[in-house]
């Protein structure tokens, strides 16, 4: 650990640290108070107060897993730090996929929603879906047009206006390739079954073993977590473990309770409980990561802001969607893969298809800011009509972005064909080394 207390007290403001942890802390209050108590309240409210709770509890995970990595290796580290980015996520996802299992152990059929509604099978993979597509349509884009404004404030020339990846994120995006062309077979299917979730649990795993050789790299610290990081080392672990066994303790009290308000909160006030699980949910749980990567990008330290986030995306894509058929088939008691009921047909695809559009960009390792507008226009566009459109226009506007999606992909993976082999070659095979050195 090369920095010292001095430095951290010039640069990090411990005033303003101790602020933000406080906050962090305090926001998760009123939800563990509620966990314990009989209160009743409206479900808005419970859905409001429970929602924080995660919030906070992501933010002081977020913080925890950065400092971590000052004290465990390489490898260690990114399985943790891969884990906890899902955590948050995965608490809700869970809640849905074990309620949907269990409603198939006693009915028998898939994913009887109890008294109307949207089924909980439904539930989860809207949650999943959701989430997926909000890393890339909001946090994607929203890291670019950042650091566009910042480039601009700097008088920086427009050519040279683009984000640009250092070449060892060859790594995260040749396993995104190979998730991305896997999960396009997902809409085909009536459900994910427990051969998908092995493979692309597997996916993972063989993505953990590739990062984790990695040569180690100081991380780059902000905010709480640069504070954190300049104690003495006794101090700072015990610090992080107590991080980390509150902020998990919160969500793990919480997660089922939030889960169910949301539904509840769509009752009760006549608005689509599917979309207040798709985005209020992820839009909770994703704040943590989407902030810091947006303090990177303001920094302009473009490489580690949409590094973070595609490595993030990866992580989603294997290890979130892979064990909800896991839990689905050890809640209903069997080996039934997660149902594909409704319209989450459609919702797979055009989430799918986004992942290929993206993974498409980057294959040249950057992204220009006209790139990360097409990726927020038509995320915008796919989710104002199913929001504020009539219902009946819904899965046709689902398939009509998912198609133009694929259309763009595929446009883009022909003009840059010649740049495909040489990023899978690097980020299946090629050694860090040998990437660090050219």
């Amino acid at each position: 650990m090369t920095t010292t207390d001095e430095d951290v007290h010039e640069d990090v403001r411990p005033g303003r640290q101790r602020i933000a942890l406080a906050l962090a802390v305090a926001i998760t209050v009123p939800g563990l108070v509620l966990r314990v108590t009989d209160a009743h309240l409206s479900e808005p409210l419970l859905a409001l107060l429970f929602g924080l709770a995660i919030v906070g509890a992501a933010f002081l995970l977020s913080w925890a897993a950065e400092v971590a990595q000052l004290d465990i290796s390489a490898g260690l580290a990114i399985a943790l730090l891969a884990f906890i980015a899902v955590l948050p996520e995965y608490a809700v996802d869970l809640v849905f996929a074990i309620k949907g299992g269990n409603a198939y152990e006693h009915t028998g059929r898939a994913c009887l929603a109890p008294g109307g509604g949207e089924s909980p099978c439904g539930l989860a993979l809207a949650n999943m879906t959701g989430a997926n597509r909000l890393l890339i349509g909001v946090g994607w884009s929203v890291v670019g047009f950042i650091a566009y404004r910042q480039w601009t404030k700097r008088g920086q020339p427009e050519r040279g206006r683009e984000i640009r990846l250092d070449r060892s994120h060859s790594v995260e995006l040749a396993f995104l390739v190979v998730a991305t062309a896997y999960s396009l077979t997902l809409p085909l299917k009536r459900s994910i079954t427990l051969v998908d979730a092995a493979v692309l649990v597997t996916i993972f795993v063989l993505y953990t073993v590739r990062i984790s050789r990695a040569p180690a790299e100081e991380p780059h610290l902000v905010g709480p977590a640069r504070w954190l990081g300049g104690f003495d080392v006794a101090r700072r672990r015990a610090s992080v473990v107590a991080l980390f066994v509150f902020a998990a303790s919160v969500i793990l009290l919480c997660a089922e309770h939030f889960a169910e308000a949301l539904v509840g909160t769509g009752k009760s006030l006549g608005v689509s409980e599917f979309l207040l699980v798709q985005w209020l949910a992820p839009l909770a749980s994703e704040a943590p990561e989407l902030l810091v990567a947006g303090l990177y990008a303001w920094r302009l330290n473009t490489n580690a802001a949409l590094g973070t986030l595609v490595s993030s995306k990866v992580n989603q894509w294997t290890l979130l969607v892979g064990t909800l058929p896991v839990a689905f088939a050890l809640a209903s008691g069997g080996l039934h893969g997660l149902p594909i009921v409704g319209n989450q047909r459609e919702e797979l695809f055009l989430t799918a298809a986004q992942s290929a559009f993206a993974v498409a960009i980057l294959v040249n390792l950057s992204m220009s800011v006209k790139e990360a507008g097409l990726l927020l226009g038509l995320f915008t566009v796919q989710f104002v009509a199913g929001a504020v459109g009539p219902a009946a226009i819904h899965d046709e506007v689902r398939i009509l972005t998912g198609v133009a999606y694929l259309a763009l992909a595929i446009a883009v993976f022909l003009r840059s064909r010649r740049q495909v082999p040489a990023l899978l070659r690097d980020g299946l095979r090629t050694s860090y080394a040998v990437m660090s050195s050219e």
